[in-house]
């Protein structure tokens, strides 16, 4: 079957595409340092239709790439800072009565957006939390019985502090497991830091990204030629049974309280599957479930207390299982 078909999008060319998405490393790179592996991660989900859960120090450019990120695909984006006092309507919208019509009215909320950065979702209540689950699973948002269909593309990226725990409110597991990926966001490397520094000192300014040189370089037609491409990518029975298999030895650890859900294992192969595609292959290889294992599945898994307290981490069991697991030949 020809991928240059079916739902292609007006470019009608998935390897102008692929090329498209290529070139937003770089154009991101204009103004954010050395966060390679994460603007891969966001453009994964966006290709899988899934949210990311950021994680990372303060300061480390989270909501800067999420901007840049929205610059370079020339698509609109939001920021809700989450605090204990936000309320639901806060984020979905609500029904405003205007005196002139004497009518209540639809007032939408920044949820109505296409890439929406939920800043430190753990410090808002669960309530709260929960007003983003229906936006994130069924892409709409009901209010006063009505469902609103949200804009296509739709990401959210969440960011949580992983320090300052007092007065948070950790995502419970059921919510967890709604992000596609968990990316963690490092500190900079010593040059990687001298060159945020040099950029400063020359005058960069992190709010005004048009003067920093980030300019549209794919766009919704690219998603969708992409998205298209992504769904034709070859699984054979193999990789399919070799995914199964990583899942199912997290379920068995002697580590883990909790393993990974089926919903997990087919997260995992639907990343797997842009990977590939976006390394230009049209067909799946355990190196590429390998690669995104980890972002995948790091934040599906619960360690148990005394293996926490032993210095063990979630991505030290996913790795200790993939080193153990059969890789399919």
């Amino acid at each position: 079957m020809d991928p240059t078909t079916d739902n292609a999008g007006p470019s009608g060319n998935p390897g102008t595409a692929r090329d498209a998405l290529e070139a937003l490393r770089a154009e991101i790179a204009k103004a954010v340092v050395g966060q390679d592996p994460a603007v891969t991660g966001l453009v994964v989900a966006l290709l899988c239709r899934g949210h990311v859960l950021l994680e990372g120090v303060p300061g480390v450019a989270k909501t800067l790439l999420v901007r840049a990120l929205a610059s370079a695909l020339e698509l609109d984006t939001k920021r809700v800072q989450f605090t204990p006092d936000l309320m639901p309507s806060d984020v979905t919208g609500s029904l405003v009565y205007d005196t002139r019509s004497a009518e209540f009215s639809f007032q939408p909320g920044p949820v109505f957006t296409n890439l929406l950065l939920a800043d430190e979702i753990n410090r808002t209540p669960p309530k709260t939390q929960s007003s983003l689950l229906e936006a994130m699973e069924e892409r709409q948002v009901t209010v006063d019985g009505t469902p609103r269909a949200l804009p296509d593309p739709f990401l959210v990226a969440a960011t949580q502090n992983p320090v300052e725990y007092e007065g948070t409110y950790p995502l419970p597991e059921a919510q967890l497991d709604r992000f596609l990926l968990k990316l963690t966001i490092p500190l900079p490397s010593r040059q990687d830091e001298i060159d945020v520094l040099t950029r400063h000192a020359e005058g960069f300014n992190p709010r005004d990204l048009h003067a920093a040189g980030v300019r549209p370089v794919a766009g919704p037609a690219d998603l969708e030629a992409a998205r298209a491409a992504v769904g034709k990518t070859t699984i054979s029975p193999e990789i399919t049974a070799y995914v199964v298999d990583i899942c199912r030895a997290t379920r068995e650890s002697p580590s883990l309280t909790l393993g990974v859900s089926p919903r997990g294992a087919t997260a995992l192969l639907a990343t797997a599957r842009a990977w590939a595609w976006l390394t230009g292959r049209d067909y799946v290889i355990p190196d590429d479930v390998k690669a995104l294992a980890l972002p995948t599945l790091r934040h599906r898994v619960q360690l148990r207390p005394e293996a926490e307290m032993e210095g063990v981490t979630a991505d030290s069991v996913i790795n200790a299982i993939l080193a153990h697991v059969p890789v399919p030949r």
